[in-house]
């Protein structure tokens, strides 16, 4: 389950259901496991009142972040369902709905159906955020931009408004603009909604990863583990860290960590390239069979791990031919600037570098300051035989110091004439 912009922060005080305050739920359970239970227990109380299977629907959709388990997501559903039999169009049933489409991936029939519900309340901050949400992650940065500022100025300051216009600066190559606001948003969130401050957190150390500045990012990292245990967003994160730093084996035991509590195919793709440059070939293969058969099965589905699956074929199973295939199916679905990478890269090892170029560009051209994009815009700028930009492209991925730089330095190091080597 990928990274969905501003998702749940405060999500419950946007909408108009009352949360029950049961004092005699578990404090061993997590913030959305005491919401199910308290959800659960308002629907024991009321079976026929639909708000209570609204309060659960959001909490099992919570938990499904918590724990990138999916299964969460049908549970929602059915949830959902009883909801909407008792009190059809109810308008919370109906953004929860628009809400389940964005965490399946669903981005197409979430834009559709958020445009309905802002068509049916046009003065609704999250509604705003539904439409922020599936533009953005179908490659609609202005409209994205847009409903992000009509969040902002009908609540200003509101969390999820603040969140995805973080998320946003990011795109658009501001990252420290994205760090003051996500920063912004921490000091805002209560310190009992600890899952919401640990993803803060944790988005915080990726805006600092990407900019080079890995010690401070190892120090929100932890800050993260410590307020939410385990936390697998925030192990993966750690884990870049370590092998910026080139300590391979500890982020191998922290992508074990994280692929046994978050077993999507994205995860074990990333411990498998862990495992290869910690030298351990044979543990690395076998992680990387897995991954693809994996990433096969679940291809079909929106929520899928089709971006990781083509650098496989790309980078190391070497067979650009697969990789093209797969960025194809994805580009049909989204045209975001890590798709247009993906699509670009596949073309680049295919021999179509005119295409790839167009599509890097169109990449670069929303802003993003991201080392492995930079890295592949100066290579298929080599291989046409623009020196120029290639060199430009790659002292810009290397001097981010990010993942990404240091392949960018490998091909830089190549150009350079062989006195000054």
């Amino acid at each position: 389950m990928k990274r969905i912009l501003a998702l749940f922060l405060l999500i419950a005080s946007t909408l108009t259901i009352a949360e029950t305050n049961n004092t005699s739920a578990s404090a061993d359970l997590s913030p959305a496991g005491r919401s199910i239970a308290e959800a659960r227990k308002a629907i024991e109380k009321k079976p026929t009142q639909y708000s209570g299977y609204n309060l659960l629907a959001m909490a099992l959709a919570r938990r499904a972040r918590e724990t990138s388990d999916v299964g969460f997501y049908a549970q929602a559903e059915d949830a959902l369902k009883r909801s909407l039999d008792l009190a059809p169009g109810n308008l919370d049933g109906e953004k929860i709905h628009v809400w389940l489409l964005l965490g399946r991936h669903e981005f197409a029939a979430a834009l559709d159906a958020a445009k309905a519900l802002n068509k049916r309340v046009p003065d609704d901050v999250l509604i705003y955020g539904f439409l922020t949400d599936a533009n953005a992650e179908l490659g609609n940065y202005k409209e994205a931009e847009r409903a992000a500022q009509w969040m902002l100025d009908l609540r200003p300051g509101n969390l999820p408004g603040v969140t995805r216009a973080a998320y946003l600066r990011e795109l658009f190559g501001d990252v420290d603009g994205a760090l003051e606001l996500m920063d912004m948003a921490y000091q805002s969130t209560p310190p009992t909604e600890t899952e919401d401050r640990a993803w803060i957190l944790t988005q915080m150390g990726h805006l600092l990863i990407i900019s080079g500045k890995t010690d401070k990012a190892e120090k929100l990292l932890q800050q993260a583990l410590a307020l939410f245990p385990g936390y697998h967003y925030a192990l993966g994160n750690l884990a870049k860290v370590r092998i910026q730093q080139k300590r391979y084996d500890q982020a191998v035991d922290l992508l074990q960590q994280r692929y046994k509590a978050a077993p999507p195919a994205e995860n074990l793709y990333d411990l498998a390239e862990a495992l290869e440059w910690a030298g351990r070939r044979e543990a690395a293969a076998k992680a990387f069979a897995e991954f693809e058969t994996k990433s096969l099965l679940e291809s079909v589905r929106a929520d899928n791990s089709n971006r990781e699956l083509i650098f496989y074929y790309a980078d190391h199973a070497h067979q650009p031919a697969k990789a093209l295939n797969v960025a194809r199916q994805e580009y049909a679905r989204r045209h975001d600037v890590y798709t247009l990478d993906a699509y670009a890269w596949s073309l680049h090892l295919n021999g179509q570098d005119a295409e790839a170029r167009r599509q890097i560009e169109a990449a670069l051209a929303v802003g993003v300051r991201d080392a492995r994009t930079l890295h592949h815009a100066g290579e298929i700028a080599l291989k046409l035989g623009d020196r120029a930009a290639a060199e430009h492209y790659l002292q810009d991925s290397a001097a981010l110091n990010a993942p990404g730089s240091e392949q960018a330095r490998v091909t830089l190091a190549a150009l350079m004439p062989q006195s000054q080597k």
